[in-house]
């Protein structure tokens, strides 16, 4: 609120001045088309249209250039926060050594008839140059005698932990609560306000589905936040190095990148993105899929059959965690639970699929290898098949 209301300040300040200019311009331009113009009020028209056409021109030029140099400021803002510490107290340190020797040998070389203040300059730049380099090679070693955030006695500091950001689409999906209190997420967790933003828009949907899933992301957020081990803040982006009409995604990388956090995320695409600009990305599929149960084959499945497969005789069930289980032999036992004997394992992009058969289910030597032969060679169409 503050920068736009600088920004209307400055713009009506330049429009003010331009408009006074263009009134004095006005005196010229009457007395140059005063005998063509035989108006009897033409001296104070003339001022009133220039005067407009000052305002115009003035405040949109004003905007332009305040938007300008604002975005150049906060570039600049942002690529001094990814310096080092040790680095920026460096350059300080240099840039009062140089100064100070500069004060010391421009009292001597000011006194050079013709060309004092023009060495005095030249020998300023050089020292400071030179006492900011000098600095610099030394970071490691003035660190031992300006330590940061380190008391006497103690050993090593410990590397801060990465603040993770969260996404829009993770936030509504909901599990992200539980991986936060089961402990899995270490550090401070961070809300930007756009996202925050964006799920206040879709709690406001006029469509009932996108307004349920909105008010639900808000209520998990809600409860993270009274939650008392996690550190759950909304992050304000005002000072961010990115321009406020991006997409969020969008927005959620810089500000990653900005932060040198992670970001926790469901979506694949800000997945792929994120990584390949080099941003750590927690994804709660891959832990879900990774913290599944390993089934092999030869074990034993209990499972409710809820519908009938695709292929002929076939019954689909599922186990707790969503994973798919094609029962051969099971299209008449839709409604029932059985006790499945697990044939093979098939990984899928979608994810895992399991096939068995009932126990009470006995079968032929042909049968059996005719169920083999088509597990081997036509297992990935109708892995296909079931996925679709």
């Amino acid at each position: 609120m503050l920068p736009r209301l600088i920004g209307l300040l400055f713009s009506c300040t330049v429009a003010g001045l331009t408009a006074w200019v263009a009134v004095g311009w006005s005196q010229l331009y009457v007395q140059v088309y005063r005998e063509f113009w035989p108006l009897q009020y033409f001296d104070q028209t003339a001022a009133a249209l220039f005067a407009a056409l000052g305002v115009i021109v003035g405040f949109t030029a004003a905007s332009l250039i305040y938007r300008q140099a604002f975005d150049l400021a906060r570039d600049a803002l942002g690529d001094i926060r990814r310096i080092p510490s040790p680095d920026k107290a460096a350059v300080v340190l240099g840039l009062f050594m140089g100064l100070g020797l500069t004060a010391l040998l421009g009292s001597l070389l000011i006194r050079i008839p013709k060309f004092g203040w023009q060495l005095t300059l030249l020998v300023g730049i050089i020292c400071t140059y030179l006492a900011v380099l000098i600095t610099l090679s030394m970071k490691e070693e003035l660190g031992f005698f300006f330590p940061s955030g380190r008391r006497s006695g103690e050993g090593p500091e410990e590397p801060a932990v990465p603040p993770k950001l969260l996404d829009t689409n993770v936030i509504i999906d909901g599990r992200v609560a539980d991986v936060c209190r089961s402990g899995f997420l270490e550090g401070p967790i961070y809300i930007p306000n756009f996202v925050l933003a964006e799920l206040h828009m879709i709690a406001d949907s006029a469509d009932t589905l996108k307004r349920n899933r909105g008010r639900r992301g808000l209520d998990i957020l809600n409860q993270m936040q009274q939650e008392p081990g996690l550190q759950v803040a909304i992050f304000d982006d005002y000072k961010a190095n990115f321009r406020h009409g991006d997409p969020v995604d969008t927005k959620l990388v810089q500000l990653a990148k900005d932060v040198d956090g992670a970001i926790v995320t469901n979506d694949y695409n800000l997945n792929k993105v994120a990584q390949l600009q080099g941003i750590r990305v927690l994804n709660v599929n891959e832990l879900a899929n990774a913290v599944k149960p390993v089934v092999l084959p030869g074990e034993d499945l209990t499972v409710s059959i809820v519908r009938e497969g695709k292929e002929p005789d076939q019954g689909v069930a599922y186990l707790d965690d969503g994973t798919m289980v094609v029962v051969e032999h099971g299209k008449n036992r839709i409604g029932e639970t059985v006790r499945v004997n697990v044939t093979s394992v098939l990984q899928t992009v979608a994810g895992k699929m399991i096939f068995g058969a009932p126990h009470e289910h006995s079968l032929t030597a042909e049968e059996n290898s005719h169920r083999h032969d088509r597990t081997g060679s036509g297992s990935g169409a109708r892995g296909k098949t079931q996925s679709s």
